[in-house]
């Protein structure tokens, strides 16, 4: 099958994650894969039959198109901006 290959952008339809982008990182076998969600970023196993793939195929060495791709950039921005402002905040009592 095609659509399961390495660097396959697909969207999750069940579990915790439903909802959010993933891509594939690791083809176990015909039934499962490994994927990395926006949600979660740790590499876990799926079954193929919870993602619905599109035709988006990112490089998943190149860690610029996965964070585009999955929108993680942004919510790492946000975080590292609340963790200055609280060592501002720290440095200033």
């Amino acid at each position: 099958m095609a659509l399961i290959e390495v660097g396959r952008v697909c969207v999750k339809k069940f579990g915790r994650d439903a909802g959010s982008r993933a891509v594939i990182t690791k083809v176990i076998d015909k039934n499962f894969v490994n994927i990395i969600t926006a949600e979660r970023q740790k590499e876990r196993r799926c079954n193929v039959k919870h993602l619905e793939f599109l035709g988006e195929k990112v490089d998943i060495s190149n860690s610029e198109q996965l964070s585009r791709v999955l929108g993680v950039e942004i919510k790492k921005k946000a975080e590292e901006q609340k963790q200055e402002q609280k060592a501002k905040a720290k440095s200033k009592a």
